[in-house]
């Protein structure tokens, strides 16, 4: 288990830990993180795939010090697979066990096996566990692929701090988790969730952090083929396309030119590696041949190229 560390005192600080985990914030972001640290609220982070939201939850449990416990979310997610869920088999077997020896009372034998040893925790539940000073960071990963029969169950959760299990009580955390639920707004989440939570939409960096976020997270790609690959998705942000690309699309192309041995852009190499950066082929269709040569030129003139 890593060794938890104290929470940071200041939006400086905060944006100092940010920063020494790689993760390149800006001070709105920093702020929100930081108060829903120090007031105990979940952090609810919306925005487009792939501009960094998942990574803060992670970054936070690196930096604390404290366990990660991601629930990932998908349609039909239920509280079996959230919460809690009992561990029928082993049930079975005690009842067996209970009337080969004579046991004839079925209030003992309901109580028995409705016992906490027969519980199966799942990442809701687990995340209460946490002792005081070493709370996990429960990441709830694009709660906008649930439905909203699972957000009216989580109100309990992000107000509470507590699962109700109705055959044995109440689950109560004894220190609320680091909370931080994202959604790349497929569909609305319901205002009771977005009332329980911090709110902050994240939001595609401009050309001077991402360019940070580069030098970061792409080491190998040279100076200049950074300020290019930064100049053209930047560009290719403010055209119509069925799917923009995120800042882990920028970073995955980077380290791919990267890898090709390329220090510049051109042409002929961005149409043969479109599918790093865009993931539709009628995005792919557009880009590809004459509208690459001319991001290509723009890119390389707005870097000094």
């Amino acid at each position: 288990m890593p060794t938890p560390r104290p929470l940071p005192k200041s939006i400086d600080e905060t944006l100092a830990m940010l920063g020494g985990a790689d993760y390149v914030a800006d001070r709105s972001l920093a702020t929100a993180v930081y108060l829903a640290l120090a007031m105990q609220r979940p952090l609810f982070l919306e925005g487009e795939a792939g501009v960094g939201k998942t990574e803060v939850a992670k970054v936070l449990a690196a930096t604390l010090g404290r366990e990660l416990i991601r629930l990932q979310c998908y349609e039909g997610l239920d509280i079996a697979q959230a919460a809690y869920e009992w561990n029928y088999s082993r049930q079975m077997i005690e009842i067996r066990l209970a009337e080969a020896a004579g046991e004839r009372s079925r209030e003992r034998l309901a109580q028995d096996i409705y016992g906490e040893r027969f519980l199966v925790k799942r990442p809701l539940a687990r995340a209460l566990e946490g002792k005081p000073g070493a709370a996990p960071v429960l990441l709830i990963d694009e709660l906008d692929r649930t439905d909203e029969p699972f957000e009216a169950y989580l109100l309990e959760v992000l107000s509470d701090w507590q699962i109700t299990i109705p055959e044995i009580g109440t689950l109560a955390a004894a220190e609320p988790p680091v909370v931080v639920l994202t959604s790349n707004r497929t569909r609305e989440i319901h205002d009771a969730v977005k009332r329980r939570c911090f709110y902050y939409w994240v939001d595609y960096p401009d050309a001077a952090r991402e360019l940070e976020i580069l030098r970061r997270k792409a080491p190998r790609a040279a100076a200049a083929l950074s300020r290019e690959v930064v100049a053209f998705v930047q560009r290719l942000r403010k055209m119509d396309l069925f799917k923009l690309p995120g800042v882990a699309e920028t970073i995955d192309w980077a380290n791919c030119l990267a890898a090709l041995d390329r220090i510049a852009l051109d042409p002929e190499t961005v149409n043969h590696t479109l599918g790093v950066l865009l993931k539709y082929r009628d995005d792919i269709e557009r880009i590809a041949g004459a509208e690459a040569e001319r991001l290509v030129a723009e890119a390389r003139a707005a870097s000094g190229a």
